[in-house]
């Protein structure tokens, strides 16, 4: 396969790796040997896959450069093997986000059993307009907005069903302006489709029937998101797929602290 390497390396402005390099990284920055070991290091050759952005890989490496300055091929190549190994690590938390991404993609068409798992003893919570991406998306400043409206609109209406209950001359117009205004909307296209007559006992029918069970059900889907939002992503998780990608992350933290340990010693060693 194709290397980043092939691509970005064969620009003029490359210069080649000296055995001053760490110094020219210290004294003029990561620039100054930015692309330096990945034309001449063996790893950095194969670590970089075509799709990948090689100046991110090549900013690691000057950047270990920089902070741990070699001194000759050994202490090189062991820098190089730990940008490969971080440069690895990436690859595993972008494949587990991929898998987490892919469970809550298979979970978001199953909007009514995970509502109905997050509060299992809620009737009539699931609704088949609910979409469970929306939910997902929305901030806990939204979640609490969107309660604080559902419920003021259930109020509302239950205001209006108590004007129309008690009764009176003006009891139909009383009972409409109590009502929210998408309420009202809503009304006023049942009274346009001769849905119900614009009468007090048409607009208690329509509230029993729809408004009242409509209302009910978004205040309660409301009061529940943050239930819902965390059964989503506990069923999209599905640990059983993250296993092998846990394992293989174990297996480079430890390739990392062996080598980080053997860099470490050269240094100590060199500096008596």
């Amino acid at each position: 396969m194709e290397t980043f390497e092939r691509k970005a390396l064969s620009n003029s402005a490359v210069i080649p790796f000296s055995a001053t390099a760490a110094v020219s990284a210290a004294n003029g920055g990561y620039e100054a040997v930015r692309f330096n070991a990945m034309k001449h290091g063996i790893l950095s050759r194969l670590v970089v896959l075509a799709h990948e952005d090689g100046g991110d890989f090549a900013d690691l490496l000057a950047a270990l450069i920089e902070e741990h300055k070699p001194a000759g091929m050994t202490e090189r190549h062991l820098i190089e093997e730990l940008a490969a190994i971080i440069w690895r690590k990436r690859r595993v938390l972008l494949a587990e986000a991929a898998k987490i991404n892919g469970g809550l993609k298979n979970v978001a068409n199953n909007t009514k059993s995970v509502m109905a798992s997050a509060a299992p003893f809620q009737h009539g919570l699931a609704n088949e307009n609910t979409r469970l991406s929306d939910l997902m998306d929305e901030t806990p400043e939204q979640i609490a907005e969107t309660q604080r409206d559902a419920e003021l609109v259930l109020e509302a209406t239950r205001k209006a069903s108590a004007i129309l209950y008690k009764g009176g001359p003006a009891a139909y117009e009383k009972a409409v302006r109590a009502l929210r205004q998408d309420s009202r909307e809503w009304w006023q296209s049942q009274i346009e489709e001769k849905e119900h007559p614009a009468t007090a006992e048409g607009l208690a029918c329509f509230i029993r029937e729809s408004l009242d069970p409509s209302c009910w059900r978004a205040a309660l889907e409301a009061r529940f998101t943050p239930a819902i939002k965390a059964q989503a992503l506990g069923e999209g998780l599905k640990p059983h797929l993250l296993e092998k990608l846990n394992r293989y992350e174990t297996h480079l933290d430890r390739k990392f602290e062996r080598t980080l340990a053997m860099l470490l010693k050269l240094k100590e060693l060199r500096s008596r």
